[in-house]
């Protein structure tokens, strides 16, 4: 009976451990987790400055011209967000809502020291640190005489400023071809 009693014993014990291991074995095979990954990319802020030689803020009704006249308007962006970026601007003219050429009426004084040229944009030779605000991309926009005639009395001469940057954040520039980075916004 002894021998019977310690069977059962082993048995039972043999049991109770194969089902505590299989516990363990069902509980890996039945687990599920979720993980959850967040990714922020950075947002790109920048605020175009005009202002005056002076240094007062270009009026926002704008300025009555003449034929001939050089008006004072130095433009720069700064930098408005956590992160340095590569700029461009586009300088786009008008009449009463209508787009013009620059030859039909203005003439600007491009800083080439910073600023390049190329498809009709000028890119900033550089990044945009933080908090920084660039040199001007002009500084004053002479009223071409010999083009704007008697036709223009009573007309509005617009000249917008449009800007655009990527982050230079890991986007390396190859041979300063500022005009060749991947990235710009669409027009």
């Amino acid at each position: 009976m002894e021998k019977i009693k310690l069977k059962l014993i082993v048995i039972a014990l043999a049991a109770s451990l194969l089902t505590f291991l299989s516990q363990g074995s069902l509980a890996y095979y039945s687990t599920a987790g979720i993980a959850e990954n967040v990714v922020t990319s950075g947002e790109i802020k920048l605020m175009i400055r005009e202002t005056t030689d002076q240094g007062t803020a270009f009026p926002e009704e704008g300025v009555y011209i003449m034929p001939g006249d050089v008006v004072s308007k130095e433009v720069s962006i700064e930098n408005i967000c956590r992160h340095p970026f590569y700029l461009r601007v586009k300088i786009v003219y008008g009449i009463d809502s209508k787009e013009l050429e620059a030859e039909d009426c203005f003439k600007l004084n491009i800083n080439e020291k910073y600023w390049k040229e190329s498809n009709g944009w000028y890119y900033y030779q550089g990044i945009v640190g933080v908090g920084e605000i660039t040199p001007p991309v002009f500084s004053h926009v002479e009223i071409v005489g010999s083009k704007v005639d008697n036709s223009y009395i009573g007309k509005t001469l617009t000249l917008s400023v449009r800007a655009q940057g990527v982050q230079s954040e890991n986007h390396p520039v190859k041979d300063n071809r500022y005009d060749l980075l991947t990235g710009w916004p669409k027009e």
